[in-house]
């Protein structure tokens, strides 16, 4: 129970546009209100986190928050999601290690777990590490998903300049105005030419972008970032 102690609110939304609509920040203050009133806290300050990410803590309210955890203002730390606070089992750990040291109790509403006791730091670690796992492993499956599509010459996402969809909707082919463009490029390029000077001599032989507009140091700028990638 957190009778009569002192605690602060942690909410975040990762998009702007949560931000600015505030459902969502609503939906978790609501939580983080109801869960200070039923364990009879004083919910000192909410702090807000608008269209941050949690890949980092480098957030503007939480460092605000673990400011005042370092400074013994707080007691308890209420959050309506685990993910809320952070996505990262790493940085969990380290939360969880300062929280213990200043004596702080960290209670998820979405959980239910308290980490006031060691049964509590224990769950919310293993469900962290867990719920990385399975970031990891989609982004594994869809990684190798995805090189098998282009290993099959399947269109993935934008198209490659050189290429276009063939007529069955679903390969590329090479496009020969545009293999001819790429290959200046890359001539070009080899022999040093920075890319305004690239721009200058594609449009001096009357080649043309995509869209057929006449070629920029940005256009350049982005054919090439976009085929050193794909080696």
């Amino acid at each position: 129970m957190l009778n009569g102690m002192q605690a602060i609110g942690y909410v975040r939304v990762s998009t702007d546009r949560q931000a600015e609509q505030g459902v969502s920040l609503e939906a978790q203050e609501a939580k983080i209100r109801a869960m200070a009133t039923i364990h009879n806290a004083e919910l000192a300050e909410m702090i807000i986190d608008g269209g941050e990410s949690a890949k980092s803590l480098n957030r503007p309210g939480l460092q605000r928050l673990l400011a005042l955890i370092n400074a013994g203002h707080v007691q308890a730390v209420i959050i309506a999601k685990m993910d809320r606070l952070t996505r990262s089992v790493k940085d969990l750990c380290n939360l969880l290690e300062l929280l213990e040291k200043r004596k702080v109790a960290l209670i998820s509403v979405a959980e239910s777990l308290d980490t006031a006791s060691a049964g509590g730091r224990l769950v919310i670690t293993i469900m962290a590490a867990v719920s990385q796992w399975e970031r990891e492993a989609i982004g594994e499956r869809t990684r190798d998903a995805l090189r098998h599509k282009r290993s099959q010459g399947h269109r993935v996402g934008n198209i490659p300049f050189g290429s276009r969809l063939a007529a069955d909707g679903q390969h590329l082919e090479p496009d020969a105005a545009e293999q001819s463009a790429l290959h200046e490029i890359r001539r070009l390029r080899g022999e040093g030419t920075s890319l305004r000077g690239i721009a200058a001599a594609l449009n001096h032989r009357e080649y043309r972008t995509r869209r057929g507009t006449a070629w920029r140091l940005e256009s350049v700028a982005r054919i090439v970032n976009q085929h050193s990638q794909a080696v």
